[in-house]
């Protein structure tokens, strides 16, 4: 390529390989090409090489990226640099561009974003030289109105250029005057394919162009004549349909229609993880109903007894009633007595299982840690009874509250408590317990069990979904992935802590109310 043969490369990154890698590529594309293990050695090359363009890492030892875009703006203001960053650094990459970087892209390295980094480099290059050589012609004798308006110019086109958001705009007849490099790299054009060439409807899915002037015609999104983020879908190079949110305003011109001006923002990321969050409330709405299918079997039971002790009651006060001994209404205020205590545990019961079934928004408000480890047991109470299991519950005083969603902790303790009684079968002991670790200011709720232990070979892939070493039909192996993805989104942590024989010790870690 003989048009890159007059620009000079100066590449900083202190990993060997990609040094090698993207200065082959840089030379094979006809630049010529430094290269530098760090921040100081790259310094010393810019002096020593005066390169056009740096192509630098952001993280490095000494003098990161950041450091050496400052000392190079500072030293050699004429030099484009261009900010290599980890995918999904967006925060490190606007503050590189409000540094005056060039450009950044993301690694690892792709040929087609450096190729486009690169021809945006060498424009702003070549637009500043020409700012430059019309400044002196101004500091020659044009008036400093002139002086203003080629300022204010520059400073415009540096602001569209930079943006982060796709910026388009068309004339009167809908033919594309300006497209920044943003709108570039979202649909896949070069500026000089689109501008002056193509009409905005070439840019749009099929119908969408109608559907952007009929909502500037009304005042849905803000306004006769303006649009206030309306999701649309543009059409790529490629022919692909690109979702996005637009922005956009009717330019006018002494009250007459002159254009129009957009403003883009790509929807694709946001799209999947939107859906990832979507999959992940399903595989948490599966498990959830798993555990309840476990719960009423032996809620059922532990119902039933209750029930049946206040029917008898009631039957023997009704016979009482019907001989009319109203002498014995010692008696009668006992079953009384028995009955409505029975009815409260029944109702308590069926309480908890409804809240617990219930799928709700996720709500983040203060929990008791007390009532929360209370209502647990109550749930896995005859679960436990039936095969005799011995549960030791022991919650220290005082434990201040934790912010989170009820439900989904209580279910995150079920779930662990029914792993825990798998475990140990029968006449084993479960232990459910909660502390408070003040040096970290951590609430911490532990679930123990006398079971085999978990095998070290297995302690790697316990959280990841599907993952079990139950019999089939026993066990899906979403009942840790879930509690694990529970307590990320809480900004806590579920560890294992004991393995051995003598038992699996699981430990939820959470923030108080005050510091979460």
């Amino acid at each position: 390529m003989s048009e890159n043969n007059e620009w000079k490369i100066v590449l900083v990154d202190d990993e060997e390989g990609i040094r090698k890698v993207t200065g082959i590529a840089l030379t094979d594309l006809g630049y010529h090409v430094e290269t530098a293990e760090n921040g100081e050695v790259g310094i010393e090359r810019c002096r020593q090489f005066a390169p056009h363009i740096v192509i630098t890492d952001v993280k490095m030892p000494g003098i990161d990226g950041l450091q050496l875009l400052e000392m190079l703006k500072q030293d050699q203001p004429d030099i484009e640099v261009i900010v290599m960053t980890a995918f999904g650094d967006i925060e490190t990459a606007i503050r590189a561009i409000q540094q005056d970087a060039s450009d950044f892209i993301t690694k690892p390295v792709n040929e087609k974003a450096l190729l486009l980094a690169l021809g945006r480099a060498k424009n702003r290059y070549s637009s500043k030289k020409q700012v430059k050589e019309y400044t002196r012609m101004l500091e020659t004798g044009w008036s400093s109105a002139t002086k203003t308006l080629l300022k204010n110019f520059t400073f415009q086109e540096q602001i569209i250029n930079s943006a982060i958001n796709g910026i388009i705009a068309s004339g009167i007849n809908g033919k594309i005057r300006i497209f920044n490099p943003s709108a570039g790299q979202m649909l896949g054009y070069d500026k000089d394919d689109v501008a002056g060439k193509k009409r905005l409807k070439d840019l749009f899915a099929n119908g969408e162009e109608e559907r952007l002037q009929d909502a500037l015609d009304s005042e849905l999104y803000g306004g006769v004549n303006r649009i206030n983020l309306m999701e649309a879908l543009m059409r790529d190079r490629d022919a692909v349909d690109v979702p996005v949110q637009i922005s956009a305003s009717v330019l006018f011109d002494e009250g007459e229609k002159n254009g129009l001006l957009i403003c883009i923002r790509d929807l694709r990321e946001l799209q999947r993880i939107e859906r990832k969050m979507a999959d992940q409330e399903k595989i948490l709405h599966q498990d959830k109903m798993m555990s309840l299918g476990k719960l009423a079997a032996s809620v059922v039971h532990e119902i039933n007894n209750p029930l049946s002790g206040i029917l008898n009651y009631l039957r023997l006060m009704a016979k009482g009633l019907e001989k009319a001994t109203f002498e014995k209404r010692e008696k009668f205020a006992k079953y009384l007595d028995i009955s409505m205590n029975e009815t409260d545990r029944v109702s308590r019961i069926v309480s908890n299982l409804l809240t617990f079934s219930r799928k709700s928004a996720i709500s983040y408000e203060a929990v008791n840690v007390k009532d929360l480890i209370g209502r647990c047991a109550l749930l896995s109470q005859h679960k436990l009874e039936l095969q005799n299991i011995l549960l030791h519950v022991d919650v220290e005083p005082d434990i201040p509250d934790i912010r989170a969603d009820a439900n989904q902790i209580q279910q995150c303790v079920i779930n662990l408590l029914f792993n825990a009684m798998d475990a140990v079968q029968s006449n084993g002991e479960v232990g459910l317990s909660a502390s408070f670790d003040r040096s970290k200011e951590r609430v911490l709720i532990h679930v123990k069990d006398t079971g085999a232990g978990i095998p070290e070979q297995d302690l790697p892939y316990i959280f990841e979904p599907f993952f079990t070493t139950k019999d089939e039909g026993y066990g899906v192996g979403l009942g840790l992935s879930t509690v694990y993805g529970i307590m990320e989104t809480h900004g806590g942590a579920v560890r294992v802590e004991n393995t051995s024989k003598s038992g699996t010790h699981f430990v939820l870690e959470f923030n108080t109310l005050a510091t979460g």
